[in-house]
């Protein structure tokens, strides 16, 4: 199993390569982005093996001993696609509502979320672009450390695979799926495809505003009916006019690190200021 994971880390490192070589780097980045990108490189390395031993701890106080092992010999062409499908279910509707609690008196999820979101480009860099405290809210680990436990171990690890090597494919800069799309012969049955696993372009679309962007939309990793069962779902034409949020940009360390750390826009900080004067 560890050579899958191997051979996914070569695949996305080749296409970081491709879009440095073919230039889709070049100009996309603010002075903000390099320390906020480093240092959650570094959240990534340090919290998400925390993340990890939280959730063994919690499980291995609150889950009974009876169970563990209680789904032990289920054949794997059964249990991959059901611990997908779980994963994604709840992985649909925890993204859902944080971007659903962007308007909300409190916004702590979406503001711990929108990290990923503020990046004015689309390319593999954002796979790293979390906020150190989406690592404990992120179900995936969740669902597939109660795989684990209930004995469909081999199920967890292709599925964790499934998903990065998507996530890969789907923030990636390169577009291949939009001639496909569009195609006379070809694009019908692609769109209805789109209905079940989300393409290149849908989750692009999710990143964009303006036309073609649609942040509420299109809310699964790697399938799409989830989408397509609550309504959710939204087929491009094609790319977002822009990327990245409307309106100010937080600092990074509050991207990072919210909300821990929470720091006026400098916007707000004036008009106070002059208030008080």
């Amino acid at each position: 199993m560890q050579q899958y994971f191997l051979w996914v880390t070569i695949g996305t490192l080749v296409l970081l390569g491709a879009e440095l070589v073919a230039g889709r780097h070049r100009g996309v980045y603010r002075k903000s982005d390099f320390p906020l990108l480093a240092g959650a490189y570094l959240g990534r390395k340090l919290m998400a093996p925390v993340a990890t031993l939280l959730v063994a701890s919690v499980y291995g106080a609150v889950l009974p001993g009876q169970y563990k092992d209680a789904l032990k010999g289920t054949p794997l062409w059964i249990a991959y696609p059901a611990v997908l499908l779980a994963v994604e279910f709840c992985f649909y509707w925890v993204h859902r509502w944080a971007h659903t609690t962007a308007t909300a008196r409190v916004p702590v999820l979406w503001k711990i979320h929108r990290t990923h979101h503020s990046g004015q480009h689309m390319n593999t860099s954002l796979l790293i672009r979390l906020n150190v405290f989406w690592y404990f809210i992120l179900p995936t680990g969740w669902v597939t450390a109660l795989a684990v436990y209930l004995g469909l171990g081999q199920a967890a690890a292709f599925t964790i695979l499934t998903l990065q090597a998507w996530n890969a494919i789907t923030h990636a800069n390169f577009r291949w799926d939009d001639r496909i799309r569009s195609h006379r012969r070809f694009g019908p049955a692609f769109r209805a495809l789109e209905h079940v696993f989300v393409s290149p372009g849908m989750h692009h679309t999710h990143h964009g505003y303006g036309r073609d962007g649609a942040a509420y939309r299109n809310f699964g990793i790697v399938l799409a009916v989830w989408d397509w069962a609550f309504g959710t779902l939204h087929i491009p034409q094609g790319r977002p006019s822009r990327y990245g949020l409307p309106g100010h940009d937080a600092h990074w360390l509050e991207e990072l690190f919210y909300p821990l750390v929470r720091i006026k826009p400098k916007a707000q900080v004036q008009a106070q200021t002059q208030a008080q004067t």
